[in-house]
């Protein structure tokens, strides 16, 4: 699939919903906080699980690492990769953005998404999921 081209066109039914959360939500990993937000996306997706994406200036980016890890979605676009450092450990790959998503997506440009399953998640407010 050529860069810059989706899907979309040959899969009318499948969607990717962008919805603005404002409860606050917060990431944390090894006991320290790496995101907290009342900015968050939740965004639904055909047969996939909700992923709640944050600003990119709600993530404290210090503690991750770029990696050359790269997928590609042919609903969203190209994705790249951090691992989380801490002092105790470290989570591989662990997040995630779109840094030049398709025009469909276009609102998850400067927001990047944790795996549920390597983070722990607070939702003071109650859960948007």
């Amino acid at each position: 699939m050529p860069k810059g081209e989706s899907l979309y066109h040959k899969v009318p039914g499948y969607r990717v919903e962008l919805e603005p959360i404002a409860l606050p939500v917060r990431v944390r990993f090894a006991g320290e906080v790496l995101a907290e937000s009342r900015r968050a996306l939740l965004v639904r997706e055909t047969r996939h699980d909700p992923v709640l994406y944050f600003p990119r200036e709600d993530v404290r980016l210090e503690r991750l690492a770029r990696t050359d890890h790269r997928t590609t979605c042919p609903f969203k676009g190209e994705a790249s990769y951090w691992t989380i450092q801490s002092a105790e450990r470290a989570a591989e790959n662990a997040v995630w953005t779109y840094e030049d998503p398709f025009p469909e997506v276009a609102g998850l440009k400067d927001f990047v998404a944790f795996y549920a399953d390597r983070v722990d998640w607070e939702f003071p407010e109650g859960s948007p999921l």
